[in-house]
């Protein structure tokens, strides 16, 4: 159907829809039933893909030593417009000469006119020559440094320059090839593009709109996998950092997480740090960047790759994972059973059994690991040996942080607290990771005249004791959770039913399911 002259066409997550003019992103999200989550960023696109490529100046080149860009000169120019238009004819050209002053790919036929004469070439101009003046035996020619020769070149010479990776031309020998050429897309050109949670925003016809985007964990990485689909629990990421090659979420920054995919970080690609200042950061590139050894790949974004380059600092983006993932800790086996089967996963039974039971334990601990083994074995307790508590980060931020990493809170629904020491009424914990060695316990929320009942301390580091869990069954008007003095305890939070604590012997664990929040920021 044809549309009118009082109508706009608009496109929604790669789905056409027909509005009337002066209608809003919200009337396009109403049309398009698209299920809103509440406080994130939407991207509309309004520049063509046709318009865009005018923009492109830029390439990078990949090689097996690494990647370098270059920017064109002049595109107007005809060995600017030779290159534009057959860039990609030059992968898969080896090194066929290296000299201390430059090197070359190729030969390759080409449109170029020979010009005869000694030229002087600055370090990395990029330019054509024909060997022997003939264009048959054209070449990609680099300058490593300040020289001057005859390369036979076109008349209008040097068509660009390499502007980063530049240490790459220097590792470049005979053995290694181009092994792709991308063009760069100058998003943060585009000023009409926007990224908004403003429903109210006015489309125009030919906007492109996307409200997610859409990610494939990787099988090479199911550890780091389950970083991004704890991160993501809520169906949202935060745009904490940004630059122009990527975007990064810090909510699990310190959370450590092995190396276990070494591929090169394309487009789209999401990585973990895994060592250094930033472990645990999870980054989505925006632009080709080659393989690193501290960055785990973890997974690929298959669509709304858009949304991701028109993000903005302090957004939250809407993501959705495939496969999704598997969460069996804190259900019952009623709940857990038929999810499983629906997927084809046998489920093993472990522990208490009865009608109150609640999974606690899994194994394997991955989505990725249980469906590659179609099976997993779940461990169980009974409900009243689940202690939910309530924490209070916005009163002790670090000790919280401290607590909730200790016990994996950040990326797990249920953790496990061993029972250090039991007396009178007091209940002793410590926590199975060594986290004390490198998480600092300052006084924070230390209390003034009375500790009640159910209350969560840990002792910070004023004490000998450090890092020690406690809570009490009674009202305390001298010593906090732990034993300690008030000034050496600092409260977190509290147990929502205390009693539950009764019966507990020292040797045992308890399993904690926090109350009132979901991801762990």
């Amino acid at each position: 159907m044809p549309i009118t002259s009082n109508e706009i066409s608009v496109e929604v997550n790669g789905q056409k829809y027909t509005l009337s003019e002066g209608s809003t992103l919200g009337d396009a999200l109403k049309i398009s039933r698209v299920p809103s989550n509440v406080g994130t960023a939407i991207g509309i696109l309004k520049e063509t893909a046709e318009k865009r490529k005018e923009l492109i100046t830029e390439y990078a080149i990949n090689t097996p030593k690494g990647e370098f860009r270059i920017e064109i000169n002049n595109p107007e120019l005809p060995s600017g417009k030779l290159w534009a238009e057959h860039f990609k004819e030059y992968e898969g050209k080896p090194v066929h000469w290296a000299s201390s002053e430059a090197l070359a790919f190729g030969p390759f036929e080409a449109e170029i006119k020979p010009s005869r004469g000694i030229r002087s070439f600055k370090e990395f101009d990029v330019l054509f020559g024909a060997g022997g003046f003939d264009p048959r035996n054209t070449h990609l020619i680099f300058s490593r440094k300040r020289h001057s020769a005859e390369y036979g070149i076109p008349e209008d010479g040097v068509f660009a320059a390499v502007v980063t990776g530049r240490n790459v031309l220097f590792k470049l020998s005979r053995e290694d090839v181009i092994l792709n050429i991308e063009p760069i897309i100058e998003w943060e050109q585009l000023s009409e593009n926007i990224c908004t949670t403003d429903l109210s925003t006015p489309l125009e016809d030919g906007n492109g709109i996307f409200t997610y985007f859409e990610v494939e964990l990787s099988r090479n990485a199911p550890i780091g996998a389950e970083q991004f689909y704890a991160l993501a629990r809520e169906g949202r990421i935060d745009v904490d950092v940004i630059t122009s090659s990527f975007i990064s979420d810090d909510g699990l920054k310190g959370e450590p997480v092995p190396y276990e995919n070494f591929e090169p970080r394309s487009e789209g690609a999401i990585s973990i740090r895994t060592v250094g200042y930033g472990a645990g950061r999870i980054y989505i590139s925006k632009e080709e960047r080659p393989s690193s050894l501290v960055h785990s790949v973890v997974g690929h974004v298959t669509g709304g790759i858009e949304l991701i380059k028109l993000a903005e600092k302090g957004q939250k983006l809407s993501a959705e994972c495939l496969p999704p993932q598997i969460v069996l800790l804190g259900h019952s086996f009623q709940e857990a059973e038929p999810v499983l089967s629906s997927i084809g996963v046998g489920l093993v039974k472990d522990g208490y059994t009865g009608e109150d039971a609640v999974i606690v334990r899994q194994d394997p601990p991955t989505t990725l690991e249980i469906l590659g083994e179609a099976k997993v074995t779940a461990y169980a307790v009974s409900r009243a040996q689940l202690i939910e508590i309530e924490l209070h980060p916005e009163k002790a931020p670090k000790s919280v942080d401290f607590f909730r990493h200790a016990l994996g809170l950040k990326t797990k629904i249920v953790g496990k607290l061993p029972v250090y020491m039991i007396y009178d009424d007091t209940y002793l914990f410590k926590t199975e990771k060594e986290v004390v060695k490198y998480k600092e316990i300052l006084p924070e929320n230390t209390p003034t005249n009375k500790v009640l009942a159910g209350e969560i301390g840990i002792t910070n580091q004023a004490a000998k004791r450090m890092g020690t869990i406690g809570v009490r069954l009674i009202d305390d008007d001298l010593f906090g959770p732990t034993g300690e003095k008030f000034s050496s305890t600092n409260i977190i939070g509290r147990i929502i039913d205390p009693e539950r604590l009764i019966g507990i012997k020292e040797g045992d664990a308890i399993y904690i399911s926090e109350v009132g929040q979901v991801k762990r920021k």
